[in-house]
């Protein structure tokens, strides 16, 4: 019988988890001996959450998953098949875990009455996410934009400027390319587009084009655009001055005019890169370029999708930077192919409900993990001529050692839930009690270790490693082959992150007292700078509050760079940077969209927020004390952006050039390029793939699409 391949899995989140699940599965028969090595005391990654005092959650950031998650809810549902949960366990199944939630908001900026809130409902639809995907399901970037000029129909329907009296036919209906064609010259040669019926049709007929795009002459399917938003132009301008709904769906349309015109001028239903063609423009450059409106790309839903992929240089507000390809690829996804709902919220916290459940499945399978194993350096071979250089070596900081030589074991018991807590349990480490007076951050890279360091060598301890770190800590861990590889050195230059800030608000106060009429739901596109929050109030019930808050929102966003800044001091000044950023916003911006939240001088009402019980009494601002904030600053936590011009540089966790080694994380070329729980899960499939030929490709959803 032959000796089971073992395999070093450097760090636990959502990619590094993804690849040991996949090499761990049954099938493999014990093919792998996996062994995870992770910093600290917890897994998550940037998804980490632990339990704080009275069990309350403390999160990374906000974490929402969407309903385009394909292979993120695949695995997690796998995953709560296989923990076999007592049925009347609260949580025995990803349905127990996860709800939907698609009434969402977006912050507009009205020209007649300042900051609104934007109510969007996006209706249920059809399938969950992690069902089997449809064989007859066509993710062709044609497909996406025969979908945009319907939608596009329906938007300016709901304008009701008029009602459309012919038979509606279906935009993807089989069509004879000539009779297309002659229909869409004839409306152009008679100007015919002065109605409503004609604009449907004229879009119908786009969409038509779409389906057989090779065929057309690129310059009637240009006129055809540019009469369609002249027609747009005149019929709607008037409504917008003053009427924000219409504004609003102006800009959507508008955005979409400029989405078509922009397909056919850089010919993306046929070019052999899909979307990423166009990925060294900015999103709102090439907008603009196919004739977006300065008012459009200002808009709420524009600042959103920046918002929501943290996409800002540096940190910088003032640069708004995300590769177009990229973001018209996530867009799509997101509207067009979400199933069950547009988000999907979480009934405890990202650790609880996805991490504890992963570790413990995983554990049932015979994975082995090895907490306080920072990873200081990974060693190489010698490069030769013609032979792929090899991993030899992984030298790691101890950062603690486990009374008694045992296995650290590191969750808790919430009420039969297994959870991560916010620190360490002390009282398994050997000079916990001093560790925990110093307050040691076992989760930062500049925390000194203790302890003697420990080197895995290659045919000794492991065969193969997945490289699962975030790729801000690539540069230091991986110096030598930063140094002599030259595709790894531009990956690091190239492809950048950025820091991030968060806090967690627990209020004694509904949203009625807060001065909001029906939920707080889900929000972005807000003032700086926190642009980002969601109504998190359904986790009331897995605290352990003596009186339970009535309303818990979280906040988040970017935090500006201070390059140069490191180590415990600088983390420590960051964070209490972003708690003056959070008291400045509370002051200033918050009363703008939740009045009751703000007294008669536009001020915040800070004894609206819950004490922690037993703690000193605090009054006024001090109450901001009990509440949660943090800014993720060390490498491993700061977020990857997908800027114009470098996803070329990303390495596939395929093609690494190292014999030994595979890449695992958002960071890298996985067939989604941006920071999000897909791209991670997307990548640690890859990166299983790479090493054991599962999951084949095609079972990756996403990885193929254009």
């Amino acid at each position: 019988m032959r000796s089971p391949i073992r395999v070093a899995v450097i760090g636990g989140g959502c990619a590094s988890v993804a690849a040991a699940f996949e090499l761990s599965r049954p099938e493999h028969r014990g093919r792998f001996q996996v062994t995870v090595y992770q910093m600290g005391w917890r897994l998550g990654g940037k998804g980490a959450s632990g339990r704080g005092r009275f069990d309350r959650i403390e999160e990374h950031g906000l974490h929402l998953w969407m309903g385009f998650y394909e292979n993120a809810f695949r695995l997690l549902r796998e995953c709560y098949g296989e923990l076999r949960r007592d049925p009347a366990h609260r949580m025995s199944d990803w349905r127990d875990a996860f709800f939907p939630s698609n009434l969402n908001f977006a912050a507009d900026l009205s020209p007649r009455s300042g900051w609104l809130r934007w109510s969007v409902l996006f209706p249920p639809a059809q399938g969950l996410p992690g069902d089997p995907v449809n064989a007859a399901a066509d993710w062709s970037v044609a497909a996406y934009f025969v979908r945009t000029a319907l939608l596009l129909r329906t938007v300016l329907r709901s304008l009701s400027m008029a009602a459309a009296d012919r038979d509606e036919t279906d935009a993807g209906a089989a069509s004879a390319a000539t009779t297309t064609e002659s229909q869409i010259a004839g409306l152009l040669r008679y100007g015919k587009l002065a109605t409503l019926t004609a604009l449907l049709e004229g879009l119908r007929l786009l969409g038509l084009a779409f389906n057989q795009f090779s065929l057309f002459p690129e310059g009637l399917l240009l006129r055809l655009h540019s009469a369609i938003r002249k027609a747009v132009e005149k019929q709607i301008d008037r409504l917008v001055t003053d009427h924000d709904e219409a504004r609003r769906i102006w800009e959507i349309a508008d955005l979409l005019l400029a989405a078509l015109r922009g397909a056919v001028r850089f010919r993306l239903a046929t070019h052999p890169r899909g979307f990423d063609a166009i990925n060294d423009y900015d999103c709102r450059e090439w907008l603009r370029l196919n004739g977006a409106s300065r008012r459009a790309l200002n808009s709420a839903f524009v600042r959103a999708l920046y918002d929501l992929a943290f996409a800002y240089e540096d940190g910088d507000v003032r640069r708004p930077r995300i590769a177009a390809g990229q973001a018209l690829r996530g867009a799509f996804r997101a509207f067009f192919t979400y199933r069950g709902a547009f988000f999907w919220k979480m009934r405890a916290g990202m650790g609880d409900v996805v991490f504890a459940p992963f570790y413990q499945v995983l554990k049932q399978r015979g994975v082995r993990f090895k907490f306080f194993h920072r990873l200081r350096a990974v060693q190489t071979s010698g490069r030769r001529v013609g032979v792929k250089p090899n991993v030899s070596g992984l030298e790691f900081d101890v950062q603690a050692r486990i009374r008694g030589g045992k296995e650290y074991q590191p969750l808790v018991d919430v009420r039969g839930l297994p959870c991560w807590p916010a620190q360490p349990l002390y009282e398994q480490i050997v000079s916990g009690a001093t560790a925990e007076v110093r307050q040691r951050d076992f989760e930062a890279p500049w925390e000194p270790s203790r302890h003697p360091r420990r080197t895995l060598r290659v045919g000794r301890d492991f065969d193969f490693v997945v490289l699962g770190v975030g790729v801000g800590a690539v540069a230091d861990v991986c110096r030598n082959i930063v140094r002599d590889d030259e595709r790894w050195r531009v990956m690091v230059d190239k492809v950048k992150t950025v820091p991030t800030q968060a806090f967690q608000l627990w209020f004694d106060a509904d949203g009625t007292s807060l001065g909001l009429r029906g939920a707080i739901s889900n929000l972005s596109g807000f003032a700086e700078p926190f642009d980002t929050w969601a109504d998190m109030s359904h986790l009331a019930g897995e605290e352990s509050w003596p009186r339970p808050p009535q309303s818990i929102v979280y906040f988040c966003s970017v935090l500006p760079d201070r390059h140069g800044e490191g180590g415990r001091a600088g983390a420590k000044r960051r964070a209490a940077e972003v708690k003056r950023n959070a008291i400045r916003f509370l002051n200033r911006d918050l009363g703008r969209l939740w009045p009751g939240a703000a007294d008669d001088a536009g001020r915040f009402r800070w004894e609206m927020l819950c004490a922690l019980p037993g703690s000193k009494a605090a009054d006024g601002v001090r109450r901001f004390d009990h509440q949660y904030w943090r800014a993720n600053v060390a490498p491993s936590e700061r977020y990857t952006l997908a800027l114009p011009g470098t996803l070329r540089y990303r390495l596939s966790p395929l093609d690494t050039g190292y014999d030994n080694m595979t890449v695992a994380g958002d960071w890298t070329d996985c067939g989604f390029n941006e920071g999000c729980v897909e791209a991670a899960v997307m990548s640690g499939r890859l990166a299983a793939h790479a090493l054991s030929g599962s999951p084949p490709l095609e079972d990756i959803v996403g990885y193929d699409h254009p």
